[in-house]
C-alpha cells in the first residue's frame, strides 16, 4: 500500500513538472525580437501609468536603439526618460 502511494505521488510530481515545462513561455524556445518586446513594454507601461507615461517617445526610443534599452514598468530608472510631470 505504501509503495503504491509513493508511486502515485512520484507520478503526480513528474506530471506537475512536465505540465509546468509545457506551459513555459514559447519566446524562450523560439528566440525573441528585442524590438517587439521593447514596444510591447512601452504599451504596457502606457496602460499602467496613463498620462504620466510618454508612450510614443518610448516607442521611438525602441526604434532608435533597436530594442537594446527595454523599459520595465516597475523599474524607475528604465522608464524615467518617458515620464512627464503633467
Amino acid at each position: 500500500m505504501a509503495l503504491k502511494r509513493n508511486i502515485f505521488f512520484t507520478l503526480l510530481f513528474l506530471n506537475t513538472l512536465i505540465m509546468h515545462h509545457v506551459k513555459s513561455n514559447p519566446v524562450i524556445a523560439n528566440g525573441y525580437d528585442p524590438m517587439e518586446i521593447c514596444i510591447e513594454n512601452c504599451a504596457q507601461c502606457k496602460k499602467m501609468l496613463g498620462a504620466w507615461f510618454e508612450g510614443p517617445l518610448c516607442a521611438k526610443s525602441c526604434i532608435k536603439f533597436k530594442g537594446k534599452l527595454i523599459p520595465e514598468c516597475e523599474d524607475f530608472a528604465s522608464i524615467s526618460p518617458f515620464l512627464n510631470k503633467l
